[in-house]
């Protein structure tokens, strides 16, 4: 039985003239791509506010333990979402389905910052953020299922890497917008509810530019367009699949995508372990002011940027293809920039933030890597369910059970050394487990040779 609630993929229409081709793939293609950039980056918006609003939580009450457990619906939902929501989207119209879950998280935003009780309880906080957590997740696989049909496997690295800064882009100018919203009403629940209304404009763009795949507007297959075919590429690859084959054949049955997937849950662990508490720790222990704190995370969002794209150059042009070393390099270099981040003495406000800044430029790199890993080991019709999988890794165990819940224990009963303790370990761990791919990439790379058509 197929699922209903979102149309399926979009029905291949009659292929154009062949002097047409050329000029429609090219304005499709930025079309398609803009569509998927600020729709991700709309996304950011409503997923990163509520990080911005603890320490006002945290003035009515509430204390770290509380916000990183209401915090981890989130993480909890969107790691179970990307990976079920995002089997879903492989058999779903992808400008549907990106749009549908940008305005369902927006609304749960404007129903927080707008209602009272919404934000009475963790109770109701953690339901509120579940519910916002599950329709992120339906962010990232419909992007991913755009990317694999409209960008081919050799350009696909240097296209990720562009598109990967939506989150940066999107993470960065969401406090801007709580600082907008301070100024135009004056309450912390602002910083909630104008990221919401935002994201809702941003979604109605989104739908203009993006179209599910280039059969949908008369094109071939981009293998096709560009004469870039994986190894053993038919027509079968244009089929679409059915659920158990998505899961059990090129998902579950993958043995280096859980290696990718186990060291995705460390790398999220250090994104969100710094990224999410920044606000927190560079305000209440560092003595920041709140503007100075959003500022702090905006410049860890922007230095993403610079790093996101030489991390996947490095990736493509150094490494031939090959993922595993730059993340290995990278997260070695975060590690360093970790210790200083954290001893740094009181006061020196420009190497707390110089620190943070090398975090940020570093950690996006290693989570875009693992996304275009988890891309590349599976067919293109089952990519969100693949990048879906390591999701789950990420979000649900690396985000929600260590980054938000037990790192907000862990700051409440220990303190905030053992918590980069920890944030040092999975640097170790991440690099560990992505070591395990090093020689299958080299025979999945050996193994990819361009037909002749």
């Amino acid at each position: 039985m197929s699922f209903k609630l979102f149309p399926p993929p979009a029905a291949h229409k009659p292929l154009l003239p062949q002097d047409k081709i050329n000029s429609e793939y090219k304005a499709q293609r930025i079309k398609v791509f803009l569509g998927i950039f600020l729709g991700y980056a709309g996304y950011y918006f409503v997923r990163k506010n509520f990080s911005l609003v603890m320490p006002n939580l945290k003035e009515q009450g509430f204390d770290e333990s509380d916000l990183g457990l209401a915090l981890s619906g989130v993480s909890i939902a969107y790691g179970l979402s990307k990976f079920l929501m995002g089997n879903i989207s492989d058999r779903s119209n992808a400008r549907y389905f990106m749009v549908a879950g940008l305005i369902l998280s927006a609304l749960t935003m404007i129903v927080m910052g707008t209602l009272p009780f919404a934000t009475s309880s963790i109770t109701v906080m953690f339901v509120l953020l579940f519910l916002n957590g599950w329709f992120q997740g339906m962010g990232w696989p419909p992007s991913g299922r755009v990317m694999v049909h409209w960008f081919s496997i050799k350009e696909r690295g240097r296209w990720m890497s562009i598109w990967n800064l939506a989150h940066n882009v999107g993470g960065a100018l969401a406090p801007q917008l709580t600082l907008l919203a301070l100024i135009l009403f004056g309450t912390w629940q602002s910083k909630l509810f104008l990221p919401g209304i935002a994201s809702v404009i941003i979604a109605l763009i989104a739908f203009i530019f993006i179209r599910d795949t280039p059969q949908s507007v008369g094109l071939p297959p981009i293998e096709e367009y560009k004469n870039d075919y994986p190894a053993n590429y038919s027509k079968e690859h244009e089929k679409e699949l059915s659920a158990k084959e998505i899961f059990i054949k090129y998902v579950l049955n993958n043995k280096t995508l859980w290696y990718i997937a186990i060291a995705n849950a460390f790398v999220y662990l250090v994104r969100y372990g710094v990224g999410d508490w920044a606000p927190t720790y560079l305000k209440t222990v560092r003595g920041f002011s709140e503007s100075e704190a959003s500022f702090g995370v905006s410049y860890f969002e922007l230095a993403g940027i610079p790093g996101t794209l030489l991390c996947g150059w490095l990736s493509d042009k150094v490494f031939k293809g090959r993922r595993a070393p730059a993340t290995i390099i990278f997260m070695t270099l975060i590690s360093i920039a970790l210790i200083i981040y954290w001893k740094a003495p009181d006061g020196s406000h420009w190497l707390i933030n110089g620190s943070l800044i090398v975090i940020g430029f570093l950690i996006y790199g290693p989570v875009m890597l693992i996304g275009v890993q988890a891309l590349d080991l599976a067919p293109k019709k089952a990519a969100g369910t693949s990048a879906g999988f390591t999701g789950l890794f990420g979000y649900f165990l690396g985000t929600a059970l260590f980054a938000n819940i037990g790192l907000g224990k862990l700051i409440t009963n220990v303190g905030w050394n053992a918590a980069f303790i920890v944030l040092l370990i999975a640097c170790l761990l991440a690099i560990f487990f992505t070591a395990f791919t090093w020689n299958r990439e080299k025979k999945n790379l050996a193994n990819l040779t361009p037909l002749s058509h």
